[in-house]
């Protein structure tokens, strides 16, 4: 059954569009549920048009959009596959493929090595230094998965990870590294914590019976101000980055209008609300294509 709170949708484009086969292998990888790709997405479109002198490369853009889907799933696989015990003890995600039993765990390993083939097509299009450092990626994709385990953080490693794009766009246009994008990945650090520790919310029962760590249960009852703080931090890094990169004033005020976004979402949230934490996790897609906006017109006007 599907809770009211989860983010599993019943009778979506998967069940009305999909072959039955095949639909348990679009849902490990999440593709009813694009916010995650979305997430993983922006910090790489953020990073091309700011390393980009006027309208960012569209055909770029699409090439990474595409790399995202590829590896946000390969990640939810990954995810999963470790999880999978875990996930049949937690309410919001005991109906996922793997711990429901519609796909076994070597079945989910071929899906997840067609997914990582996929996307080393898309990432040797790019040049040399992107490959390299896409590659790296992989460490953090299959370690972050265990962290729960082993911290109370692991909120913080899903930053590291999927913020990685901040880094990946700027080398894909420019060949190398600089401070602007190093500023850009630790903004998306500090919006990742924010966000994902919303998320998190939702689960926080259940984590606490079984053991596992989030900053949700790290925090607890002081989750707000602490978010506070982490999105105060990325707006600064982010407004860093902007003036490292030499974007006009009209980057500010577009970044002022995502800061409001950032603003109500953390005012309006209960965190005591597991479909509010849902609904406010997935209102960051608005962030990310506002700052998204401030970067373009900044760098054109």
């Amino acid at each position: 059954m599907t809770a009211a709170h989860t983010d599993i949708v019943s009778n979506g484009w998967i069940d009305r569009r999909v072959p039955p086969a095949w639909r348990p292998y679009l849902r490990l990888a999440r593709l009813d549920r694009p916010i995650g790709t979305w997430l993983l997405l922006f910090p790489c479109w953020w990073s091309i048009a700011l390393a980009s002198p006027g309208l960012p490369d569209l055909g770029l853009m699409v090439l990474f959009a595409i790399g995202a889907v590829v590896m946000r799933g390969a990640g939810c696989t990954v995810n999963d596959m470790m999880d999978r015990n875990i996930d049949a003890a937690v309410e919001r995600t005991r109906g996922r493929p793997l711990p429901s039993g519609q796909v076994t765990l070597r079945q989910a390993l071929v899906f997840l090595a067609a997914q990582l083939l996929v996307g080393l097509v898309v990432l040797v299009q790019l040049n040399r230094p992107t490959i390299a450092l896409g590659a790296a990626s992989l460490l953090l994709v299959f370690t972050y998965p265990l962290m729960k385990r082993i911290t109370g953080w692991p909120q913080a490693f899903l930053g590291l990870t999927f913020n990685w794009g901040a880094l990946l766009g700027w080398v894909a246009v420019t060949g190398s590294l600089a401070t602007a994008p190093v500023l850009l990945y630790a903004a998306g650090f500090f919006w990742t914590l924010g966000y994902d520790t919303i998320y998190a919310h939702q689960d926080k029962a259940d984590d606490a019976r079984i053991g596992i760590g989030s900053t949700a249960l790290m925090l607890g009852d002081h989750s707000k101000i602490w978010i506070a703080g982490f999105y105060s931090i990325a707006y600064g890094l982010l407004m860093a980055a902007g003036t490292w990169a030499g974007l006009s004033f009209a980057y500010r005020l577009g970044l002022a209008v995502a800061l409001l976004q950032l603003i109500w979402q953390w005012a309006a949230w209960n965190p005591d609300d597991r479909a509010d934490s849902l609904d406010k996790f997935r209102s960051n897609r608005w962030f990310g294509w506002l700052v998204l906006g401030a970067i373009i017109i900044g760098a054109t006007l």
